[in-house]
C-alpha cells in the first residue's frame, strides 16, 4: 500500500509539473488571442495595449509612450514588477486583478493556457 502511495503521489507531482510548464508553441497560438491588441517581436509597437517584449522583470505601466490607466500608474508607484506570479493572477481576470485597468480581456480561464502563454512571452525577453 505505501508503495502504491508513493508511486501515485510522484504522479501527482509530475502531472502537476508538467500543467505549470508552459508550451512555446501553444502559446503562440493562445497569444492569437491578444494580438489585437498587442505586439512582440523585432519592431513590435504600442497598439491599444503596450507591447510585450521583455516583460518578465519590467516595472508595471513601464513602456514608454504608452498611456496606462491611473490603476496600472498606481501599482507603478507601488513598485510592482511584472512576474510569473502577477502575470498569471492579472492573465487570469484583469479586471479583479487590477481594477480600474483599461483591458477588455476577459481573461484566461485555463491555467495550462496561461502557462503556455507565458512560456511564449519568455521567449521575447531581453538577451
Amino acid at each position: 500500500m505505501r508503495f502504491f502511495l508513493a508511486c501515485f503521489s510522484v504522479l501527482v507531482l509530475t502531472a502537476s509539473n508538467a500543467l505549470a510548464e508552459g508550451s512555446f508553441e501553444a502559446g503562440a497560438k493562445v497569444f492569437k488571442k491578444c494580438v489585437a491588441c498587442h505586439a512582440v517581436g523585432d519592431g513590435a509597437k504600442n497598439k491599444i495595449g503596450p507591447e510585450l517584449n521583455a516583460i518578465f522583470g519590467r516595472k508595471v505601466a513601464g513602456v514608454e509612450g504608452f498611456n496606462y490607466s491611473p490603476a496600472f500608474k498606481a501599482k507603478a508607484q507601488e513598485g510592482w514588477v511584472w512576474d510569473e506570479q502577477h502575470l498569471t493572477e492579472y492573465l487570469a481576470n484583469p479586471k479583479a486583478y487590477i481594477k480600474g485597468t483599461k483591458m477588455a480581456f476577459a481573461g484566461l480561464k485555463k491555467p495550462q493556457e496561461i502557462a503556455d502563454l507565458l512560456a511564449y512571452l519568455r521567449t521575447f525577453d531581453a538577451p
